[in-house]
């Protein structure tokens, strides 16, 4: 049974569809391996430019890991688990590729994890948002704990992790949770309105910009410069740079793609 709905929509742009909606999108090990699987296909696709990820229905985005499950793991089990997460999060957030989650009702727990990893997030006015496992005497283990707090603040971070509150759409956009809000309606077109924006630009400088970012994290800004100067000064030995600087320069619409 697959668990992942796979739709080429446009020109180099696919959409990725959590499908468990009896479940609300819950992930459990066969879902989380699928859905990384999915995802690295699309990496290594050069038909493919951006991913939009989202769940089915207008319910839950992902509504979290597969609590039944949970229940009856052991701490060797636990943290493979957990381990399992936080790889597929960390091939969302490794990719050259810009993902963008289409965040369409519950988002909690692993998936709103899921949604910190993704590049762009953009919510439906149904969307909540949360990382409400203290309720359940445990915390995040995909990555919560580290992300939410370089996009949020640390302060706002340690009242959503530690209160285990439920993020309404309207909030989540004004602390910079979400990029946007939509209806459930626009949700979906919003998006590939986003990705047709971003295709229109270098894929490789894409990749470096995004590479660039992710290594500034956590580290001092001479050492981000250093990297970022490298980055800039390596695309001028290809292609891809010598076109766009000369579409520029002859008034035309640089062919990348």
């Amino acid at each position: 049974m697959s668990f992942i709905k796979k739709d080429y929509v446009k020109d180099f742009v696919v959409r990725l569809t959590v499908s468990r909606p009896e479940a609300l999108n819950a992930l459990n090990i066969d879902v989380i391996q699928e859905l990384d699987d999915n995802l690295k296909d699309c990496i290594n696709d050069d038909k493919v430019g951006v991913i939009i990820l989202t769940g089915e229905g207008d319910k839950a985005f992902i509504a979290g890991a597969d609590i039944k499950k949970m229940k009856t793991m052991n701490r060797d089990e636990a943290y493979d688990f957990g381990r399992k997460g936080q790889s597929l999060t960390k091939t969302i957030e490794t990719s050259p590729k810009p993902v963008i989650a289409a965040v369409n009702g519950f988002a909690l727990g692993g998936g709103c994890e899921i949604s910190l990893a993704c590049h762009i997030r953009i919510a439906s006015d149904n969307a909540k948002f949360g990382q409400p496992e203290v309720l359940l005497g445990i915390l995040p283990g995909w990555g919560g704990t580290q992300r939410l707090p370089r996009i949020v603040g640390y302060g706002i971070a340690n009242e959503i992790i530690t209160t285990g509150k439920m993020v309404s759409a309207s909030e989540a956009h004004r602390i910079g949770l979400a990029n946007h809000i939509v209806t459930t309606a626009e949700l979906i077109p919003k998006c590939e309105e986003i990705a047709e924006e971003i295709l229109k630009n270098g894929p490789n400088a894409i990749a470096q910009s995004l590479l660039c970012i992710r290594h500034s994290m956590g580290k001092d800004i001479n050492s981000g410069l250093e990297f970022e100067v490298d980055r800039f000064s390596e695309l001028f030995e290809t292609d891809e740079t010598k076109e766009g600087l000369s579409a520029f320069v002859e008034k035309r619409k640089p062919k990348f793609r």
